[in-house]
C-alpha cells in the first residue's frame, strides 16, 4: 500500500495495532487514543486524544505519561530565536510554587499581591522617569502584546474625546495609527481588532531597517490617533529613534496645531536601556512620550507571562476605560483586556526587582551585550558573513579614537551603537558570489539537526528581497555556548561549500525533516489573511 502525504497517521495506527476479541471490542476501545508507555506496569489502557476518558487515572501515573510526551519538545538553551527568559534562581521558583494558586484581580483576598503589582508598576514609573513615579497608573499584562493593545486603545480613545470636542467626525475618515513596516505582528494586530487604519511606513537600509521619522511625518494628519515607536525592532535589533520622531512631532504642532502622542513598544528594549545605555533619550523624559510596554519575560528575566504598560500620567489613561468592580468583596478598579491573571509571573518580577537591583539588571545587560558583540566580530572575521545589527560597531564619535588606538575601551557598552543583544547576520556579498548555489536557508536547516534553533526569515516590505539569520542573545546565552554555535556555524557552512552538490544535499535533508505530524484542530494554509509585511511569525 502506497502511503500519500495526506494519509492520516491515526488510521494507520489504529490498523496495525493488535486486533481486539470480539468480546473486547464491544467495550467501546477508541482507536484515536494513546498507549501509555507504562501501560502493562501501571495496568492502564490507551488514553484517548480527543476525549475525556471515561475512567482517570492516578496522579503518579498521569505524571509520567505527560512528563515523557513534553521530554519530546527542544532545549530552552538551543532555542536562540526567542527573545523570552526560561530561567530564575531556585527560590524564585519556590516563591512561584508557593503563590501559584492566587489570583490577581481578587484584591480583597489578596491585598498584599496587589500591592507587589502596585509596586512594580511604580518602580518601573521611576526608571522610565515619569513625572510622579508615586502617582504612576499602570497594569500587569499577559505580556507586550496585551500591553500594545492597551496603549493603543488610550490613544484611540483620547483622540475621540479630542474630535467630539472639536465637533468632527471619528467615523469619516476615522483613526490611523504610524508605524514602521518593521513592526512586530501585536502592534498591526491593535489596528485591525480595534478599527484603525495601519500606516506602515517603509523601511530601507538608509534607515537601518526600522522606522525613518522623516519618512514616517508623511502619514501623519490630523486622524493620526499616535506613532508607534519600538525600542529594538523585533527584526535586527536596532532601536528606533525615539528622539528624532519626538522632535519632528513637536514641530508638526507648532505647525498645525494637532497633538501627536508617542507609545514606545519596549516589548525588550525597555528592559535593557536604561541599564545598558542610560543616556540615551528615548522614555518619558520626552513630554511627547506618553505610553511604553514591556515585557518582564523578556529581558525582565523573569518566567513567561508578565508584561506591563505605564501611562505618563493618570489624564493619558481616559476614565472610560477603566471598569469599576463591586462583586469581589471590595471596591476594585481594572483597565486590562484579562480579568482574571495569575499573581505568581507578576511576583517572580518583583522577586527579580529586589534580588537583581540597578546594578544586577546592568551586569546582565552588558553581558548579554558583550557576548552578542564577541559573535558578531567573529562572524564577519570569517569573511562569509555580514552582520546588519550593529551592536558590535563604535559610535561614530568613537571612530576615530578607535582607528588611533588611543585608550579605546572595548569593553564600555556606552562606546558603541545601541542596540538589542541581538545579531542579524546574512551571507556576504563575496560569498554569494562565489557560490551562489547554496541557499542561507539550508544554514537554518543544518543548525537545526545540530539541535540550535536560528531562524532564516525575509526583511520588511521593500526590503523583503533580503534574507537573514537572527540569534537572541540571553543571559543563558554564555561565551562558551557563543563559541559552540561558532564552530557549528563554520562547519555547517565549510560542509556546503565543499559538497559537490549541496542542493541535492539540502533536497534530500529537507524531504527527510521533522514536521509536525499532527495536524488536528490546527488551521489549514490559506485560512489566515494574507501577510501584511510585519513580522507574523513565532519570536
Amino acid at each position: 500500500m502506497v502511503c500519500t502525504q495526506h494519509s492520516s497517521t491515526y488510521r494507520l495506527i489504529s490498523e496495525s495495532k493488535d486486533k481486539k476479541s470480539n468480546h473486547r471490542h464491544l467495550t467501546g476501545k477508541d482507536s484515536n487514543s494513546k498507549s501509555h508507555p507504562y501501560g502493562a506496569r501501571y495496568g492502564i489502557a490507551s488514553i484517548p486524544k480527543f476525549h475525556i476518558p471515561s475512567k482517570g487515572a492516578s496522579a503518579e501515573t498521569t505524571y509520567q505519561l505527560i512528563h515523557d510526551e513534553l521530554s519530546l519538545d527542544g532545549s530552552t538553551s538551543l532555542n536562540l530565536a526567542s527573545f523570552v527568559h526560561t530561567w530564575m534562581p531556585e527560590p524564585a521558583n519556590k516563591l512561584m510554587m508557593e503563590n501559584m494558586s492566587k489570583n490577581l484581580i481578587d484584591q480583597d483576598e489578596y491585598p498584599m499581591t496587589q500591592e507587589i503589582h502596585t509596586r512594580c508598576v511604580s518602580i518601573l514609573a521611576d526608571l522610565w522617569h515619569a513625572p510622579s513615579a508615586h502617582e504612576a497608573i499602570g497594569t500587569a499584562t499577559t505580556g507586550s502584546s496585551e500591553a500594545i493593545q492597551l496603549g493603543g486603545l488610550a490613544m484611540k480613545r483620547r483622540w475621540q474625546e479630542r474630535r467630539k470636542a472639536e465637533g468632527k467626525s471619528i467615523h469619516e475618515p476615522g483613526p490611523n495609527i504610524v508605524m514602521g513596516a518593521n513592526a512586530q505582528v501585536a502592534l498591526e494586530k491593535f489596528a485591525r481588532y480595534f478599527e484603525v487604519e495601519c500606516r506602515l511606513v517603509p523601511v530601507s537600509v538608509e534607515s537601518k531597517y526600522r522606522l525613518d521619522p522623516k519618512k514616517a511625518m508623511e502619514y501623519v494628519d490630523e486622524n493620526t490617533i499616535g506613532v508607534y515607536v519600538i525600542l529594538g525592532s523585533t527584526y535586527t535589533g536596532h532601536y528606533e529613534p525615539v528622539k528624532e520622531m519626538s522632535d519632528l512631532l513637536d514641530e508638526y504642532e507648532q505647525k498645525t496645531g494637532i497633538n501627536v502622542p508617542i507609545h514606545v513598544d519596549g516589548a525588550s528594549g525597555a528592559f535593557v536601556a536604561p541599564f545598558a545605555h542610560p543616556k540615551l533619550l528615548w522614555d518619558f523624559k520626552l513630554p511627547r512620550v506618553v505610553s511604553i510596554n514591556t515585557s518582564g519575560h523578556k529581558f525582565g528575566l523573569a518566567y513567561v507571562g508578565v508584561g506591563w504598560v505605564v501611562w505618563r500620567s493618570k489624564e493619558y489613561l481616559p476614565k472610560d476605560l477603566i471598569f469599576e468592580l463591586h462583586y469581589l468583596g471590595s471596591v476594585e478598579y481594572s483597565f486590562s483586556l484579562n480579568f482574571s491573571r495569575p499573581a505568581a509571573p507578576i511576583i517572580a518580577q518583583y522577586f527579580n526587582f529586589i534580588h537583581l537591583g540597578f546594578e544586577g539588571y546592568r551586569a546582565v545587560a552588558k553581558d548579554d551585550l558583550k557576548n552578542a558583540r564577541l559573535l558578531s566580530r567573529a562572524l564577519e572575521k570569517s569573511g562569509w558573513y555580514t552582520v546588519l545589527s550593529e551592536i558590535h560597531r563604535p559610535k561614530a564619535e568613537n571612530i576615530l579614537q578607535k582607528n588611533a588606538h588611543n585608550d579605546f575601551d572595548e569593553e564600555n557598552v556606552e562606546n558603541y551603537e545601541e542596540g538589542l543583544p541581538v545579531v542579524a547576520f546574512r551571507f556576504s556579498d563575496s560569498f554569494q558570489e562565489s557560490y551562489p548555489e547554496i541557499q542561507q536557508k539550508w544554514i537554518q536547516t543544518l543548525l537545526r539537526a545540530k539541535g540550535w534553533i536560528v531562524p532564516n526569515y525575509e526583511l520588511a516590505p521593500d526590503l523583503e528581497q533580503v534574507q537573514i539569520l537572527r540569534v537572541v542573545v540571553r543571559e543563558n546565552m554564555t561565551e562558551a555556548l557563543v563559541d559552540r554555535l561558532l564552530e557549528d556555524i563554520v562547519e555547517v557552512t565549510q560542509d556546503l561549500i565543499k559538497q559537490e552538490s549541496p542542493t541535492h544535499a539540502l533536497n534530500l535533508l529537507g524531504n527527510h525533516s521533522r514536521k509536525n505530524r499532527d495536524n488536528t484542530g490546527k488551521m489549514d494554509e490559506g485560512s489566515a489573511s494574507g501577510c501584511s509585511g510585519t513580522y507574523a511569525k513565532p519570536c
